[in-house]
């Protein structure tokens, strides 16, 4: 009998690819052979950001299938995207562990494990036979929301098209944040047909919740223990992280600046503000130059991510003089690989848009964040980076929707004052990291691991 030999596919957005090609570094370093399947418009950016000192090509198989897009339709159209890939990655999927199966001498697939929105490739393991697992990479709260739909739909609060009925803030249990209505995951992306998309993408989640034989995330009951009360079959096995295996990260979608970490070599212990914004979130230019303000008026050194396109004209983008004027004390990358940076000495707050990858990765070395939700879970993140576990700051707009550079200014001036902050940080942190290395969510992997090599 050969290895057990697993399909691990995800969602294909930067936040979800990343875990699970974490998840599948884990697999193997477990014994067990991983095929990664990404679409091909990922299988090329995931490949090109690779650095030559990357070994990830050795160890994970990584292979492509079409998502259905056409090469020149925008793929940042989440809604065309949901749509085209529904429509024709379940039958490329069985036809590529089809064309896995028949190959001489190869290991067959004995299991898939699959993002946990894409309840499609659930239904594909199932109709061939094979083992299923479905891996959720945001967090648990986020997970029970919307399995909480059909209670959102009888209590009036939305419609059976996830339209927003009720505007209004909705608490599913007593133990879980506060959230309001118009923050849905769904009702914050793109315009109403696309919401409708990814509402019934996620409605389906209730498919993976039935079908699957093990459903894990990447959280921790130390974390969420008020969620996990909610859907007591989702089972924690993070924070999932590269330091933890001694490794390092891969998936990026665009390449690393490396160079930054001797950079932060140069800077004082706790005074380098991280700045980073994820793979999707964008500014208008007014909100731009507030930003670069609010980092300049610290008079602190700063890390700042800037993709390329965060804003219409990029070059064009910055306050005049901005540059010369930070010279000295700030830096800008394209990219930057975030767990060494959130792990270097000198860094000492995070100002983040509160993805759940950033959010863990944040709570796992102790870092205090200043919160700037853009869409999706991010402002679930932030209630609990802010209410719950009291680690950061939200920022406030004016009448006009903006974030000034004065409140960016105060709000971290606040933060960085007061110690209680990094002290529940550090708390967290400690709490976080034993469960993972021997606690809970060690043995519960291990487990995992056990049903996936059991015959």
């Amino acid at each position: 009998m050969g290895k057990p030999h697993v399909i691990v596919i995800p969602y294909p957005a930067q936040g979800h690819v990343l875990p699970m090609l974490e998840l599948s570094q884990w697999l193997v370093k477990n014994g067990i052979k991983v095929t990664f399947v990404n679409t091909e418009f990922n299988h090329e950016r995931v490949l090109k950001s690779l650095s030559d000192s990357d070994n990830i090509r050795e160890t994970v198989t990584m292979v492509y299938i079409p998502d259905g897009v056409e090469p020149w339709e925008d793929r940042n159209d989440l809604g065309k995207l949901t749509e085209a890939m529904s429509r024709v990655m379940p039958g490329e999927l069985e036809s590529l562990i089809g064309k896995l199966n028949g190959k001489e001498g190869g290991e067959k697939i004995t299991g898939v494990i699959a993002d946990g929105q894409l309840s499609w490739a659930i239904e594909v393991a199932h109709k061939i036979g094979v083992k299923k697992a479905a891996f959720y990479p945001a967090s648990v709260a986020s997970v029970a929301s919307l399995l909480n739909v059909p209670n959102l739909v009888s209590d009036g609060i939305i419609d059976n098209n996830g339209r927003i009925l009720k505007d209004q803030m909705i608490q599913l249990s007593p133990t879980i944040p506060l959230m309001h209505s118009t923050n849905f995951v769904w009702a914050s992306v793109g315009d109403e047909a696309t919401q409708k998309i990814i509402f019934d993408m996620l409605s389906k989640f209730s498919i993976t919740n039935k079908l699957a034989d093990w459903q894990i995330c990447n959280s921790s009951y130390d974390l969420e223990p008020g969620a996990f009360s909610l859907v007591p079959n989702i089972i924690p096995v993070g924070p999932l992280l590269a330091s933890n295996r001694l490794g390092k990260s891969a998936g990026y979608f665009w390449p690393e600046d490396s160079a930054c970490l001797a950079w932060l070599d140069q800077q004082p212990i706790n005074s380098v503000i991280y700045v980073a914004f994820g793979s999707l979130t964008v500014f208008e230019q007014t909100q731009f130059e507030e930003v670069a303000l609010g980092l300049e008026l610290t008079n602190m050194p700063f890390l700042w991510v800037v993709r390329q396109d965060i804003t219409a004209d990029i070059n064009e983008a910055y306050p005049k003089g901005f540059s010369d004027r930070v010279q000295n004390r700030g830096l800008i990358v394209s990219w930057a690989p975030q767990q060494q940076v959130l792990s270097h000495p000198s860094v000492a707050c995070f100002v983040s848009h509160c993805g759940w990858n950033s959010t863990i990765e944040g709570v796992s070395n102790g870092v205090p964040f200043i919160c700037w939700p853009y869409f999706a879970d991010q402002f679930l993140n932030q209630s609990y980076i802010c209410d719950e576990w009291k680690v950061g700051l939200r920022l406030d707009k004016d009448e006009s929707g903006i974030i000034r550079h004065g409140e960016i200014k105060d709000k971290l001036e606040n933060l960085l004052s007061d110690e209680s902050y990094k002290e529940r940080a550090l708390n967290l942190q400690t709490k976080t990291m034993d469960s993972v290395r021997e606690g809970c969510s060690h043995k519960n992997f291990n487990n995992f691991i056990e049903w996936i090599k059991d015959d």
